[in-house]
């Protein structure tokens, strides 16, 4: 009996164990889409706008988080009015401080998609 019931518990460890390695390995998961979006924008701005290193890596950050906060917008189920636009407005922002004016003009008539 002991032995069964010592089995039961190792069974029951060995599940909530594997719980926990699925959980981190789907943030892991959404933790590499994100940064690969935002990779793979901010060399598409590059080729486009013509940027130099010291600004590709700002626009990368800026595009990473732009990109990790509406992930964690759209998983939400409730989306409140305004939040899209209020993100997409901190975006705007960040990138004119980064860019200059000229590449700004750029930035804007960048074909989204």
């Amino acid at each position: 009996m002991k032995k069964v019931i010592t089995l039961c518990f190792f069974v029951f460890a060995m599940f909530l164990g594997n719980q926990s390695v699925v959980a981190q390995n789907t943030k892991l998961t959404d933790k590499i889409e994100i940064n690969t979006r935002a990779s793979e924008q901010t060399e598409a701005l590059r080729k486009y706008i013509k940027f130099d290193d010291n600004q590709r890596d700002e626009v990368y950050e800026a595009l990473r988080e732009y990109h990790q906060v509406t992930f964690s917008v759209n998983k939400q189920t409730t989306i409140e009015e305004g939040v899209v636009e209020k993100i997409e407005t901190q975006l705007e922002s960040k990138m004119k401080s980064i860019l200059t004016e000229e590449q700004f003009l750029r930035y804007k008539n960048f074909p989204q998609g």
